[in-house]
C-alpha cells in the first residue's frame, strides 16, 4: 500500500530531495565537475526534464537526480555561466 506524499511548496520538495542532490554533487566532484551545485542540478531537471512530465512521484525525482546525464548537465551549467558573463559584458557596455 503506497501513500501519496504531498508537498506544500517547492522549497519543501527541494529540501526533501536535497540528500540526493548532495549525493549527485559528490559524484560529480569525483568526476572532475567541481563547479556544479545542488541548485544547478535542480534547475537543470526543472527546466529540461520535469516541465515536460506530470504526475511525478518522489521516487521519480530521486532517480532523475541520481541518474541524470553528467555531460548534458555540464553543458547546461556551462551555457548558463556563459550567458551570465555575456549579460555582465552587455551591462558594462550599456547594452541590454
Amino acid at each position: 500500500m503506497s501513500e501519496n506524499i504531498e508537498f506544500k511548496s517547492v522549497t519543501e520538495l527541494y529540501n526533501r530531495v536535497l540528500p540526493a542532490l548532495y549525493s549527485k554533487v559528490k559524484e560529480l566532484n569525483g568526476l572532475g565537475y567541481k563547479h556544479i551545485t545542488e541548485r544547478d542540478i535542480w534547475s537543470y531537471l526543472v527546466n529540461n526534464d520535469w516541465k515536460k512530465r506530470s504526475d511525478l512521484q518522489l521516487s521519480d525525482l530521486i532517480s532523475d537526480i541520481l541518474y541524470c546525464d553528467n555531460n548534458k548537465l555540464n553543458e547546461y551549467v556551462s551555457l548558463k555561466v556563459n550567458n551570465k558573463k555575456n549579460d555582465i559584458i552587455n551591462i558594462e557596455e550599456g547594452v541590454l
